[in-house]
């Protein structure tokens, strides 16, 4: 069976605030233009929003400019943030810091980002922008003189041993003068461009953090919308970069979330566990006792900044938004950063098929004020490699005193080179969940509504399996069995036989940390058949 074949002029890849925002700024360009501009998006979730997971206080400067009226066309953004938060959290206790000015929310929305996308896609269907949901990018395509000419999406029906099923179909080509890859943090294509491009070539590795949310329904007594906090320190040690995020919205709906970078160094740490940690802290628990949790999902994102921004321009498309690494790390922002990023890219794509084969997407980045956004706040993150305390001074440091302006940039290294053998790790004891504050991640993964096909061929990949056992297990003890917030990897051991790895795909929450994090860089994530993973409601 061949694959069919669509074309069009411009081809997206991911239809989340970067993706979105590209295709309606390319259409509005073809209008005041009078001109006739194709543009598909495809995105792997069953549904616009499906895997998106943010926060999340939302910056509308970017949509600002994008949409002029989008209050009055009714964008989901109904709660003003109105009272900023830092918390520096000890066992028993917690102090408030001053809230440094990156973390002031003063017109911003704290939202649901996926509903934001839902919204945008809307406004990109109206203007003639095709969407197709549950369609995976598993392939890019290039012509004859190694030029991106669109990308493939994933085949169906294909059973766990390669063999084709009833429900067999090819995938489809979509052929494209210019392809935006707009995928999110660690897109699965643009991990492949990187390479074969050399994207990366010249700048500072790419650096993560691993999101874990929960979406509650608190007490209306214990809701105070537009409130929002941050905390550091406890329950992570000195050591480790992370903290939380509460955000009261509409509805009487807090938004809980716990980030840890993926530089931590400690393998018995385990992500899901410090979130389910922080809630019993004598601070956090009268928030939520005697609600309800809704919702769970977790998620990787970039906090490399502004050293770690790749080569952006390809022959035949462009990387835009979390792809490509445009998060505010001190301001804990990058969905204007990425939405600004893909008008940038439209614009840049609207003159090469006008003739300008010249137009430059990174000289246009350079120009806006997203390059001196992150340029200002680049030395921050790394900062905290030195611990809590000096991190926090030097962040002092460089927001009031050097205001950005430092003679110097902080350098990283990548996240998988920092584990500490388990030998020489304190290993953490976790309070068993109670199932009313604090929870299991199979129960947690259950309300992410993650399904999959199971009878697809495996899309966590080990390129080596020995080292599955031979390094992770005997070396760090398996730390893809904490870090992974779903709990996917699970080491069997039979009595008489020897320690395997089970990976239990079906759980995937699609957070790419495993990718991120393996320390031989030996787990290698693939997209799934189109459909397949998370359905977050209003997260």
């Amino acid at each position: 069976m061949q694959r069919e074949r669509m074309e069009y002029d411009v081809v997206i890849v991911g239809a989340g605030p970067s993706g979105l925002a590209a295709a309606i700024r390319l259409k509005q360009l073809a209008a005041t233009a009078s001109r006739e501009i194709s543009v598909c998006i495809i995105e792997k979730g069953s549904e616009v929003g499906a895997h998106i997971l943010s926060g999340a206080v939302i910056e509308p400067r970017a949509l600002g400019e994008l949409i002029p009226d989008w209050r009055e066309r009714g964008a989901p953004l109904n709660t003003l943030a109105t009272d900023d938060r830092l918390l520096l959290l000890t066992r028993g206790a917690a102090f408030r810091l001053p809230t440094p000015p990156q973390m002031h929310n003063r017109g911003n929305y704290i939202a649901s980002l996926g509903n934001l996308c839902r919204w945008l896609a809307r406004q990109a269907e109206a203007l003639g922008c095709e969407i197709y949901s549950g369609f995976a990018g598993a392939e890019v395509l290039f012509d004859e003189n190694g030029r991106i000419s669109g990308v493939a999406t994933g085949v169906t029906g294909v059973d766990k041993t390669g063999h084709e099923t009833e429900r067999f179909q090819p995938g489809a080509e979509l052929r494209a003068k210019q392809t935006l890859f707009a995928e999110g943090c660690r897109g699965s294509l643009t991990k492949l461009l990187t390479a074969r491009f050399k994207l990366d070539q010249g700048h500072q590795p790419q650096t993560y953090a691993i999101g874990v949310k929960e979406l509650w329904e608190v007490p209306a007594e214990q809701h105070h919308p537009g409130r929002v906090i941050h905390t550091v320190g406890w329950p992570l040690d000195v050591k480790t970069y992370g903290g939380a995020f509460i955000y009261h919205f509409e509805d009487r709906q807090v938004a809980l979330g716990f980030a840890v970078g993926l530089d931590y160094e400690n393998p018995f740490l385990n992500p899901f566990e410090e979130l389910q940690r922080l809630k019993t802290h004598p601070a956090i628990r009268p928030i939520f006792t005697g609600g309800r949790r809704i919702s769970y999902g977790a998620r990787a994102m970039n906090e490399g900044g502004f050293q770690s921004i790749p080569e952006v321009d390809l022959p035949g498309g462009m990387v835009i938004g979390a792809a490509a690494g445009f998060m505010n790390v001190p301001k804990i922002k990058g969905s204007h950063t990425a939405m600004k990023s893909g008008m940038l890219a439209a614009e840049t794509a609207f003159r090469r098929l006008s003739g300008d084969e010249a137009a430059s997407y990174r000289a246009a980045l350079e120009a806006s004020w997203i390059w001196p956004e992150l340029h200002r706040t680049r030395n921050i993150r790394p900062g905290f490699r030195w611990g809590l305390l000096p991190g926090l001074a030097y962040a002092a440091l460089d927001t009031y005193i050097l205001r950005g302006r430092a003679p110097w940039t902080l350098g990283h290294t990548p996240d998988y080179t920092h584990l500490t053998p388990a030998k020489e790790a304190r290993p953490i004891a976790y309070p068993k969940p109670d199932g009313t504050l604090t929870f299991d991640r199979l129960s947690s993964v259950f309300i992410s509504n993650t399904n999959h096909e199971e009878n697809q061929p495996p899309h966590l990949k080990l390129r080596d399996p020995a080292l599955a056992i031979d390094v992770n297990y005997r070396l760090y003890d398996a730390p893809e069995q904490r870090y992974c917030p779903a709990g996917v990897y699970e080491i069997v051991k039979m009595d008489g036989a020897e320690p395997r790895l089970q990976i239990n795909a079906q759980n995937c929450v699609h957070c790419k940390t495993c990718d991120i994090k393996d320390p031989r860089q030996n787990i290698d994530w693939v997209v799934p058949e189109g459909g397949g993973g998370p359905n977050y409601p209003n997260m």
